[in-house]
């Protein structure tokens, strides 16, 4: 049996466990062995094995019968032992129900009792209340005080408490028969109060936070309170602007004390704001005035810069009290505080702003001139100037004496890097110091100063000056001395252009002045470019005059003729590519000329059919008409 319980081992397969039995057996095995096929041993102990299961079947099944037995009975005893349990358990549950019924029956007369002993003790301990208060008060009336609540000066607590009834009692008193005691009460009251205030600055001193917070809920109940906040705000300032940064010491000042009030006063918030307030109006507000009082008439410059300091640490000293409680709004408490402090300087502040750029722009540029020894002249205007320089668009004459400008072009990357530098300045304190509806206005004020003595007081007039330089087109004396303020003018140009993206946009871009903004720049651009044609014109005009009179006066047909005609140079080149180079260049000048209707039709010819569009693309940029819708149109 113990062979063939081997033999049931898991997983259990009925072909694998005959398998097993048969080569187990001798003489049971097909494929070589020991001992021959032997198939009446093998059926021999097939008969015996199956004897040897039904045996163990049979006890299995006694086992089984046994233990489904055993089963039954204790599935019976526990089902027994669970009703007697259920039993219990709705006992023990009518006994909880009744406790709680008794429990709650028993609160209710518990309350019922507390509120008669609460209806007869209020009315016992307000009459013992009133009897000790009539018994202070007979002392005032008497004129002597007994009491040891007021000859004892560590029971000032308790003092406090009876002497501010009894202040309060005494103001319902008629005044012609209580004069004297309501005197007496009142001078007991200033007393105490004084001495309450006096014990707070005391503990102030010593640090005692504890007792500073007893003192301060005792007065909280006093007129003198407030002035128990005041001496508090004054002494936490002794000795905290040691530091050469007063302003960084008001935010160490307030970040302290933040963490203190909490500890000694009932409405932290409160007393905290109070303290802001009085380093606003007397520590800054004197400081700032101190700074700005003393240059403000005298020196334009520096009271705009200490303005633009100034106002920024005190704006970057709020942010940093942002994170404090010191009540609901408290950015337009802190905005308030602010105001109060600059607004007599932020009223006028344009007003200077413009008054400085004008004067120190007037000095850059006569600095300039004065370098160069040169006296500016002056550029008519009207109606007489509008028609010379009409005329002169038309034309091409130069109308007026030409001057010798001696190769100076009049522009200066110097001077135009110091106006701007000015302006930028300018623009930066705008957007700090300006109101935020007043900004772009004020902005707008600063931008035309700019154009004025940028675009015109130094650009244009250098322009103008460029253009009487010229010589007219029969004069031997051409030069390229106009391309040189052409040069220079474009790329000033391209710098007042940048600082307009980079400091007026962000300041107009969402008001009505941005369209006002580009016109203006658009007009002073076009004024410009006018002027530009018409000299390059001008000058390509002269350069062709020159030439003329060269080839026609001076230059004879022998000049180049060599001595044997029979053995003549070639005096060009014959390589393809550069004919080719040669009539791609000539198709590219005439996109300077063609109609802009024609332009499409040019830009497909065979010369420029397969050049990069981009090169095309800038060439036509060189045309006068390039921003016209039209041209835009036809080249798109």
């Amino acid at each position: 049996m113990a062979t063939t319980a081997e033999l049931f081992e898991e997983p259990f397969v009925a072909d694998e466990y005959i398998e097993r039995l048969v080569w187990r057996t001798p003489g049971g095995g097909s494929r070589g062995g020991s001992e021959a096929f032997d198939p009446k041993r093998l059926l021999e102990e097939f008969v015996n094995h199956i004897q040897e299961l039904q045996i163990m079947d049979e006890r299995i099944q006694r086992k089984v019968e046994k233990l489904e037995q055993q089963c039954q009975k204790e599935a019976k005893e526990f089902a027994k032992k669970v009703q007697e349990l259920q039993k219990s358990n709705q006992v023990a549950f009518q006994h909880f129900q009744e406790l709680d019924e008794h429990i709650s029956y028993v609160a209710t007369k518990v309350c019922h009792l507390g509120d008669q002993l609460e209806g007869v003790n209020t009315p016992r301990q307000r009459a013992v209340e009133a009897q000790k208060l009539m018994k202070y008060f007979n002392e005032f009336l008497d004129g002597e005080l007994k009491s040891d609540v007021f000859t004892n000066s560590e029971k000032i607590k308790e003092a406090a408490d009876i002497i501010q009834k009894l202040h309060l009692i005494a103001q319902e008193l008629p005044f012609d028969r209580f004069s004297d005691v309501k005197s007496k009460i009142a001078s007991k009251y200033h007393d105490l109060e004084c001495q309450l205030i006096q014990e707070f600055t005391s503990a102030q001193k010593k640090g005692e936070i504890s007792r500073m917070r007893e003192v301060a809920a005792v007065l909280l109940h006093f007129k003198g309170y407030s002035h128990c906040v005041d001496v508090y705000i004054k002494q936490c300032q002794e000795g905290a602007y040691m530091r050469n940064d007063i302003f960084e010491d008001a935010a160490i000042l307030c970040q302290r004390v933040n963490k203190q009030v909490g500890d000694i006063f009932s409405n932290p918030e409160t007393v905290l704001a109070k303290l802001i307030q009085n380093v606003f109006e007397i520590k800054l507000q004197s400081f700032v005035k101190d700074q700005l009082e003393e240059c403000r008439k005298s020196d334009a410059e520096q009271y705009l810069k200490n303005l633009y300091d100034l106002y920024t640490r005190t704006t970057n000293l709020s942010s940093k009290l942002m994170e404090f409680n010191l009540g609901t709004d408290k950015q337009t408490f802190l905005s308030k505080l602010i105001k109060s402090i600059f607004i007599s300087y932020l009223e006028n502040y344009i007003e200077v702003e413009t008054g400085y750029l004008k004067s120190r722009s007037a000095m850059i540029l006569q600095r300039y001139y004065d370098s160069k020894n040169h006296q500016k002249r002056s550029i008519g205007t009207g109606g007489i100037q509008d028609l010379k320089e009409r005329i002169r668009q038309r034309t091409n004459l130069p109308l007026g004496p030409s001057i010798d400008t001696h190769g100076e072009t009049f522009l200066s990357q110097e001077v135009v890097v110091n106006l701007l530098q000015e302006t930028k300045q300018a623009f930066e304190r705008c957007h700090r110091l300006s109101d935020p509806s007043d900004l772009p206005r004020n902005a707008f004020r600063i931008f035309t100063i700019l154009v004025e003595f940028l675009c015109i007081e130094h650009i244009d007039y250098a322009l103008e000056t460029g253009l009487a330089g010229i010589p007219s087109s029969d004069s031997r004396n051409a030069n390229l001395y106009f391309l040189d303020v052409v040069h220079q003018a474009n790329t000033i140009f391209h710098l007042f252009d940048k600082q307009f993206n980079d400091h007026l946009m962000p300041l107009i871009s969402s008001s009505p002045k941005l369209s006002e903004c580009l016109q203006k720049k658009k007009e002073i651009i076009e004024q410009m470019e006018m002027k530009l044609d018409t000299g390059i014109d001008r000058t390509l005009n002269c350069m062709i005059g020159q030439m003329k009179h060269i080839l026609a006066a001076e230059q004879k047909k022998t000049d180049f003729k060599p001595e044997d005609e029979n053995n003549v140079l070639i005096q060009y080149t014959n390589i393809p590519l550069v004919l080719q180079l040669f009539d791609t260049l000539h198709a590219l000048c005439n996109l300077l000329v063609v109609a802009p209707d024609n332009l499409k039709q040019v830009c497909s010819g065979e010369q420029l059919a397969n050049l990069d569009k981009n090169i095309l693309h800038s060439f036509v940029q060189l045309r006068a008409d390039y921003r016209s819708a039209r041209l835009a149109r036809h080249f798109s």
